[in-house]
């Protein structure tokens, strides 16, 4: 299972990393995510800020710091036992920021758990999902360090959980292991589709 886990992730870096126009088709993704009902309807909902050569995400994102929703990025850090873990902050301005892993925009390590800006899993309506691949049914394959799927199975089953990408980042079938969790939908520049959800792996 590894190892196709691993050819996938080569193949689908590949692909993501060879996408041309990433600006263009980054922002006709965004535009679709936040056009979604379900997004619309949401009252928190989780962004990425993206790094790489994910779906770009951050010119999107300021946007809709101004348009009345409760804003959450996640940050790397680890739980108790030392497990990475994902935080969750709720995002008013960019100027909060620092790079931190990798690069990525995070609130600065001395604020992390900050009373009125960390933010729990059970509070959030919608949830952006970056990956590698993913495929029609919902199944996605992540970096491999467990970070979102910690996350993901703690947000409440009634919110919903869209992973994003190109549709050059999409497999057949992704090669799935218990502890994966299944996306509700999944969202390309052509369409969104439906996923089989946090069910598809139980």
């Amino acid at each position: 299972m590894n190892d196709l886990k691993n050819q996938q992730r080569r193949a689908a870096y590949d692909a993501r990393n060879g996408q041309v126009d990433k600006d263009v088709i980054s922002r006709m993704i965004c535009a679709q995510f936040i056009g979604q009902p379900i997004y619309r309807q949401a009252k928190t909902v989780m962004w990425y800020i993206h790094c790489r050569s994910e779906v770009r995400t951050q010119s999107a994102l300021s946007g809709e710091l101004t348009a009345g929703k409760c804003i959450v990025i996640p940050y790397c850090t680890k739980d108790e036992q030392g497990h990475n873990k994902l935080g969750l902050w709720k995002l008013e301005d960019f100027a909060e920021l620092v790079p931190g892993i990798w690069g990525i925009l995070e609130p600065p390590k001395q604020r992390w758990g900050e009373p009125g800006k960390e933010i729990a899993p059970e509070q959030l309506d919608c949830v952006m999902v970056p990956g590698v691949a993913f495929d029609r049914n919902g199944g996605r394959l992540g970096n491999g360090a467990g970070y979102y799927d910690r996350l993901l199975k703690t947000v409440r089953a009634d919110a919903a959980l869209i992973g994003v990408c190109f549709e050059s980042q999409l497999v057949e079938q992704v090669a799935a292991d218990a502890h994966d969790v299944a996306m509700d939908y999944v969202m390309t520049e052509k369409t969104l589709y439906a996923g089989k959800g946090r069910q598809f792996f139980n």
